[in-house]
């Protein structure tokens, strides 16, 4: 007699291997008496005014930004993966430089590894473009040079934001249902190459001990100076920005050497 196989046994090796089987400290990350206590509510600040920033490919992820976005942005503080403390304002030209600003959710996250990836695979682009890469991620910076060298990533281009001062700032989403069930998380299943790809030397030490930290979600911006050209919010863990968007932003932006 033939035996009968469910679909969802078939497909199961290959989604364990996106979504392995849970460890007791990723466990503890969802259990109710972790999101309860551990949890602390985010400022958010006042960026409910101002312009909208979108191209074609983005207006669904649009971000609603102030217009002095970029003055409230540089006075945070963060910190170099090498620890030192540094502000947005000090890291391009405030003036004419072009920067590309991409905020991941945190160093233990696996998506987040195959942005990094794919930013570093194009820093050599930005580089001749005269575009400054900044990546920043939640945690400290021990877990930064744990993506940096396991995955790896120049650490000259990554930083910090333990407090998720700058990702409050720029009105990122944070949450549960964000993190977990958005709709457009299923985005990273497009991309099971590249995921399995930048996982390969991954670790789950890289998550921040805030707990908290792990319900973030990133975004993109791109700065001429201090004017903002472009502005996404991930709707979702995974949902990260269409690089050729970022590309052809910067490459229709004169810069200076």
């Amino acid at each position: 007699m033939a035996r009968l196989i469910s679909p969802r046994r078939i497909l199961t090796p290959s989604i364990s291997l996106l979504f392995p089987p849970p460890t007791h400290f990723q466990k503890s990350l969802l259990s109710p008496q972790s999101l309860a206590f551990s949890i602390k509510p985010i400022s958010k600040a006042p960026i409910s005014t101002g312009r909208s920033i979108m191209t074609k490919a983005s207006t669904t992820a649009t971000a609603v930004v102030a217009d002095d976005i970029a003055d409230l942005l540089g006075e945070v503080g963060i910190f170099t993966a090498a620890g030192e403390p540094v502000k947005f304002k000090d890291l391009w030209d405030q003036r004419e430089g072009v920067a590309v600003v991409a905020l991941l959710r945190h160093f233990g996250c696996f998506c987040c590894w195959e942005l990094a990836a794919a930013l570093k695979e194009s820093k050599e682009k930005f580089d001749s473009a005269g575009v400054k890469l900044i990546a920043v991620g939640v945690g400290t910076p021990d877990k930064a040079q744990l993506l940096a060298e396991r995955l790896p990533f120049p650490l000259d281009s990554l930083y910090c934001d333990p407090n998720r001062e700058a990702y409050d700032v720029l009105g990122l989403y944070y949450g549960l249902g964000r993190t977990f069930f958005n709709p457009a998380s299923v985005k990273v299943f497009s991309r099971f190459g590249e995921l399995k790809k930048a996982m390969k030397n991954y670790t789950i030490k890289a998550t921040p001990e805030d707990r908290s930290s792990v319900l973030q979600q990133g975004g993109m911006f791109v700065f001429k100076g201090k004017q903002l050209l472009y502005a996404r919010k991930d709707e979702g863990t995974g949902d990260h920005a269409p690089l050729d968007d970022i590309f052809s932003i910067c490459c229709k932006v004169p810069t200076t050497a």
